[in-house]
């Protein structure tokens, strides 16, 4: 389906970092910021005031307005049609600025949203920019449950049916944050990092078979809901029989690397059989994860006592 940001979204997502104020040109909600067809390569999103290369966000800082205060007459004029006949999407105010009196007007005959905000140029900037970056990074969604566990973005895998909600549900009653359920949607942000979040659809709730959708926030709390994490570890959930299970790697576990956007993420298999308690594993895995960045292998330290031992009966 095709992606599309408008301004109204922008607004929505963030009107409370920015402190963003509506101040006219209501009509022009629904016009895109950012779709499919925008590319990456052409230049930025947002920027001061350009008339050569128009931003589709025009922003107009303390410069920008000493520019248009030192016009009079015709040449503010003009400048002021030339800002609109550009047909930015929206026009922001920063640093607390008023601007000029027409603009107010002006916006809403054209149908182009007007914001203010009381922050300065650079941090509106820097987050307007991020937040286009994040829609023009690539993504993908990913079928699971992804969790912050033990503070790290832990997603679960599996067969359906294999209980993968059940043992969410666990590990929120044992502390751990609820990021996503079922389809949880992952993009790249940097060249190795991916973070992860939940459609806004699907936000709050968990499936669980027998139960049916609980909203995890109404049940437990703000605390136990995360909008968003980076993706550190998978944790595949398999159906195993006691002698599968048997020939499995005693030592080093089943260890391998999931491939998710071109990102390399640690993954580990964790056998679903009768008697296991899976909340317990997978908060262990997230502990031996934990260590092993920190470059500490139980099973080389365990390997290493042997030999030693070997040598000191020698």
């Amino acid at each position: 389906m095709p992606r599309s940001v408008r301004v109204k979204d922008l607004y929505e997502a963030l009107h409370e970092r920015l402190q963003l104020t509506w101040i006219a040109g209501q009509a022009g909600a629904d016009k895109p910021l950012i779709d499919d067809g925008t590319d990456a390569g052409t230049g930025i999103i947002v920027g001061p005031l350009n008339y050569i290369h128009p931003n589709r966000v025009q922003v107009i800082g303390l410069a920008e307005e000493a520019y248009l205060d030192d016009l009079h007459g015709q040449s503010r004029e003009k400048a002021l049609r030339e800002l609109f006949a550009d047909e930015p999407a929206l026009i922001v105010l920063v640093n607390d600025i008023s601007g000029p009196a027409e603009l107010a007007d002006m916006a809403d005959a054209a149908s182009i949203a007007l914001m203010s905000s009381p922050l300065p140029d650079s941090q509106v900037l820097d987050n307007l920019q991020y937040y286009a970056s994040l829609f023009l990074s690539e993504t993908t969604t990913l079928h699971g449950v992804f969790l912050e566990v033990l503070g790290m973005g832990v997603l679960l895998t599996g067969d359906p049916a294999v209980g993968k909600s059940e043992l969410a549900l666990d590990l929120i009653t044992r502390g751990n944050r609820l990021v996503a359920d079922d389809a949880p949607e992952f993009t790249r942000i940097a060249p190795d990092i991916i973070s992860g979040t939940c459609p806004p659809l699907l936000r709050e709730f968990l499936e669980v078979r027998g139960l049916g959708i609980l909203n995890i926030r109404a049940m437990f709390g703000d605390s136990a809901i995360k909008r968003t994490k980076y993706l550190r570890l998978i944790v595949h959930l398999k159906r195993m029989t006691s002698e599968q299970i048997s020939s499995m790697d005693r030592l080093s576990g089943a260890h391998t690397d999931r491939d998710v956007l071109g990102v390399s993420v640690p993954q580990v298999t964790v056998p679903v059989a009768p008697g296991r308690n899976l909340s317990v594993l997978v908060e262990s895995a997230v502990r031996n994860h934990l260590l092993r960045l920190k470059g500490y292998d139980a099973a080389e330290v365990l390997i290493e006592r042997q030999q030693q031992a070997i040598m000191d009966q020698g």
